[in-house]
């Protein structure tokens, strides 16, 4: 008998304390453990599984108000329901997989349903509170990284009933975190937008909606809509359509409250609802493209139990509303028949939209030589494209649970495509490399671009030529270095998927890398640090005998030195396109043609070479 399976007793069998568990394993619950630079961080899950409990709250009936506060890292939540049962606020807040929603017929199609949301929250804060005060009786627990502290009672209260939950997360699983507000904001506008009549306060400031998504849609939309949305409700569904003037798709879609920025099931199934009821009524054979192409939208539904494809519940994967009943047919059906009627009731409308497919549909035959001699050119670009060193996991790898990792890092050259390819994760990481500055798609005919061969090289490695529904990776990294040059590559890169394909931009799909600007070291240590205030702190950290190094291009770092840069501690800045900014106006001023507005602009706002050097 050998000595390993002799010493194999019960000893040598580990059982974590739950908060341990999801303290090793922070990701299986709430998904990445950033900074809370991207909106997709933890963190800012942390802050929506505490909501989420006060929306369904609101959902059953109970508590019209919610108060929301964020001071530095203290995030804290009141809602006026009926409070946690004071006998189970430890269990709810301590115990994995309990709580009120596994009996769907207390909690119908909420949000979370697997008792585990607010103890993941507790268990990754280093200070976690709940107060539940009910008819006057109150219970509140605090706790420290899971474990309990404290565990308060007492009646002839005077506090409204309801829950406060007050946590700061921990540093130690959140590396120097700090919220974006802008995150926080638009989470809280859609939660007011989904749940009309609810009143939401965040930091003082009221979110309110009476009108659900036609008010999202009417405060996206900064031009005029070419005709008045169209807002359909009925029974656990609500969806909004009209049309604008830009390029591709807007359309946000939410499951119970919950914006699934990454789309899903119950996306897809009312594109093509969309597209089949419009084709239908004018009896015209369009094409899907042609009817979607500049449309601006919202799709929510309410469905029971709803599957997600991960903890962060960005993406719905349900393929049911419930048993039975497929969310395809519950949403074709209903669009179907809805839209219909409203297009015979308002012939105006149904005018207008008309007008705009036939304008799309003959702005594609313009050019669809052109798109034919592309789509060959793409196709063979893909068999042999010598521009990419793909990696074996895709975006479009739904049953591979490493797809949401699959990227693309877009480089300046060959120097820095080498030193990410040598280091690079082969699973999930890409590389396409640009041989030096790309054309300027702004002040480029359309042809011009579409026939460019660093484009279609581009466009073939993405696999978004036809549309976004094969998009073959979830992170689109733009890697350039940080000095002029490269700064004006993003610019270029930035403009081009902004004028061709806004919907990566707006679907949250486009990044652009951060990269070291110094590295400090001594004998026995080195520390990398991304701007002027970090090398001022590592000098003082190293002490006396340390020196300098400033990097002024990616080439410049060594492969071992990249590879931290792009691992774990990647640092990443997300493109983001603002609600208020319309995109045609936004190009021609930063990438149009020279005006005196743009050259006031560039003196406002001109920094020196030496601020440029260290920023």
């Amino acid at each position: 008998m050998s000595e390993e399976l002799r010493n194999y007793d019960g000893s040598a069998i580990e059982t974590l304390d739950w908060y341990t568990h999801i303290r090793t394993r922070p990701g299986m619950y709430i998904g990445s453990t950033g900074d809370g630079s991207m909106p997709d961080d933890g963190l800012y899950v942390l802050v929506k599984e505490v909501i989420d409990n006060s929306i369904d709250e609101y959902a059953s009936g109970f508590g019209k108000e919610i108060i929301i506060t964020v001071e530095g890292r203290q995030v804290t939540v009141r809602d006026f329901g009926r409070g946690i049962p004071l006998e189970k606020l430890i269990d709810a807040s301590s115990k994995l997989m309990t709580g009120g929603k596994f009996d769907s017929g207390v909690f119908k199609k909420s949000v979370g349903l697997n008792g585990i949301g607010i103890k993941a929250v507790n268990a990754t804060s280093v200070y976690f509170q709940v107060t539940a005060w009910r008819d006057g009786r109150w219970r509140s627990a605090t706790y420290s990284k899971g474990i309990l502290e404290k565990d308060e009672s007492g009646e002839g209260s005077s506090e409204k009933n309801g829950t406060l939950v007050s946590f700061i997360a921990d540093d130690e699983v959140f590396h120097n975190y700090s919220y974006n507000m802008e995150f926080i904001q638009t989470m809280v506008r859609n939660y007011a937008y989904l749940n009309t009549g609810l009143t939401l306060r965040l930091n003082g400031t009221t979110y309110h909606s009476q009108n659900g998504l036609l008010d999202l849609v009417n405060e996206t939309m900064v031009a005029e809509p070419l005709y008045p949305p169209i807002h359909l409700k009925g029974e656990d569904i609500e969806c909004v359509i009209t049309h604008g003037d830009s390029n591709g798709e807007n359309i946000a879609s939410f499951v119970n409250g919950q914006n699934t920025t990454q789309g899903g099931t119950h996306l897809a199934a009312f594109r093509e609802a969309v597209a089949k009821t419009v084709k239908e009524h004018f009896k015209k054979d369009f094409e899907p493209a042609d009817i979607r192409q500049s449309i601006v939208g919202a799709i929510s539904i309410r469905v029971n139990e709803p599957g997600f494809g991960n903890q962060t519940k960005t993406k719905l994967s349900s393929k049911d509303v419930r048993p039975g009943l497929s969310l395809r047919s519950f949403i074709g059906d209903f669009v179907e028949e809805e839209l219909d009627n409203y297009l015979h009731k308002h012939p105006e409308t149904a005018s207008i939209m008309l007008k705009k497919i036939q304008a799309s549909e003959k702005e594609r035959k313009a050019i669809s030589g052109i798109q034919k001699n592309i789509k060959e050119k793409v196709k063979k670009a893909s068999l042999c494209n010598k521009k990419l060193r793909d990696c074996r996991v895709h975006y479009t790898d739904t049953r591979n649970p490493l797809a949401e990792q699959s990227s693309i890092f877009i480089t300046e050259g060959d120097s820095a495509s080498g030193s990410i390819t040598k280091i690079r994760d082969v699973n999930t990481q890409a590389v396409f490399s640009l041989r030096g500055k790309p054309l300027n798609c702004v002040q480029k005919s359309e042809k011009e671009v579409r026939e460019n061969e660093e484009m279609l090289l581009l466009k073939a490695a993405l696999n978004v030529e036809e549309d976004m529904d094969n998009l073959r990776y979830n992170k689109i990294i733009i890697a350039t270095d940080a000095d002029v040059d490269g700064m004006h590559i993003r610019l270029l890169m930035v403009s081009f998927f902004l004028k061709y394909y806004p919907d990566l931009i707006r679907q949250g799909h486009v990044y652009i890398l951060q990269t070291p600007l110094f590295r400090v070291r001594n004998k026995k240590r080195s520390i990398y640090c991304y701007n002027e205030e970090e090398k001022t702190a590592a000098m003082k950290e190293l002490g006396a005998g340390h020196e300098i190094t400033r990097f002024k291009g990616l080439g410049e770092i060594s492969p071992d030195e990249f590879k931290d840069f792009i691992g774990e501690e990647m640092r990443l800045d997300p493109v983001r396109l603002d609600p208020d900014d319309s995109i045609p106006p936004l190009l021609q001023f930063y990438m149009g043609k020279n005006t005196m507005d743009r050259q006031s602009f560039i003196r406002q706002n001109l920094r020196s070479d030496l601020i440029l050097e260290i920023v």
